[in-house]
């Protein structure tokens, strides 16, 4: 019988060499817990901020990395119901995915429907359940409305353009040169960060401003957004990654600087602020996710979406999944698979 399982375990704050594989021993699942064996997991930029000690909802070190994951069932502890051994069901686990083995409570798990590839459902999970609740909880946007998207090459801009798309909504999307094609397959029209500031070419295209930006990037960006915003909009800042940075240490100043135009600038000018965290949302009510996720799966089965997967790596690559992360240029979700197609 086995007793053991492998995971990449963070074992301090710092840089990749922080990230180390171990070998840890197989428990049995308590009460109302459900063991599953790891399928696959994500990598974002989340697990990078918690590595370098900046995101507050990082576990106690030692832990091992991976917010999300879908898996099969393994063991049921006493008390659960509902529940089937090798049965696929997904979770938000906030970390611990970049493992072979993970344990949760069962009231965290949702049934994954069949035919539906597992990379791509790892990458509804964080990206698409985000883009998804701040499209239709927070800003609810509707037919015929605008809205803005920085950083849209990436994992969550691409879930934000094609849910955009999906709903109707005129999406606008900022990103460097090189994603423009992305941009414009997507059905955005694609605006270029490096040529000149996004606001002034977003109102060159309409001049009343968007209804709606979507802003994870923080620091400058949130002052452009809110100049791209009409009056009486709405501006949704789900993350700070300019005031952490892809390879160093954390921009204080930067960060600072960021939730002053957040909450202050923006009402200074009539726009109307808002911060989103999927973890929050979903401790506050786990219900949400659970009916989100499945109006995902939905569209997803329709291939009225479809998650651009940028790398499938092997399940304990997660430190070669963020150092691909760290060099910046990544189109999509980075995903780790106990099960790695063949190259052919």
């Amino acid at each position: 019988m086995i007793s053991t399982y492998r995971a990449v375990v963070l074992t301090r704050n710092g840089g990749l060499d922080a990230l180390e594989l171990r070998e840890l021993p197989l428990e049995a699942p308590g009460p109302g817990q459900v063991r599953l064996r790891v399928r696959a997991t994500g990598v974002g930029f989340t697990d990078i901020i918690m590595r370098r000690g900046y995101h507050p909802d990082a576990p106690k070190l030692p832990f091992t990395p991976g917010y999300e994951v879908v898996g099969d069932v393994e063991a049921i502890g006493p008390g659960v119901t509902g529940f089937t051994p090798g049965q696929r069901v997904a979770a938000l686990t906030v970390h611990g995915g970049y493992a072979e083995s993970i344990i949760r409570d069962a009231g965290e798990f949702i049934p994954v429907p069949e035919g539906l590839d597992d990379a791509e459902v790892t990458a509804l999970i964080l990206n698409y359940v985000t883009a998804y609740q701040m499209i239709h909880r927070v800003a609810r946007l509707r037919a015929g409305q605008s809205a803005l998207v920085t950083g849209a090459g990436g994992g969550v801009g691409t879930a934000l353009l094609q849910l955009l798309r999906v709903a109707g909504v005129q999406a606008y999307g900022v990103d460097s040169p090189p994603k423009a094609g992305l941009v414009r397959e997507l059905g955005a029209t694609f605006i270029d960060s490096r040529e000149r500031p996004f606001d002034e070419a977003v109102r060159k295209r309409l001049p009343e401003g968007v209804d709606v930006a979507f802003d994870g990037i923080g620091g400058d960006s949130i002052a452009r957004c809110t100049r791209a915003v009409r009056r009486g909009g709405r501006l949704i800042s789900y993350g700070f990654t300019s005031a952490v940075g892809r390879h160093g240490g954390g921009d204080n100043v930067g960060g600072l600087s960021g939730l002053l135009a957040l909450f202050v600038g923006t009402r200074l000018l009539g726009r109307r602020p808002s911060v989103y965290g999927i973890t929050q949302l979903y401790q506050k009510d786990p219900s949400l996710l659970r009916e989100d996720l499945s109006q995902l799966f939905t569209l997803l089965a329709e291939r009225r979406i479809q998650p651009l997967i940028a790398h499938r790596l092997p399940l304990l690559a997660g430190r070669a999944g963020q150092e691909l992360l760290e060099r910046g240029g990544i189109r999509g979700k980075i995903i780790l698979l106990r099960d790695v197609p063949k190259k052919t």
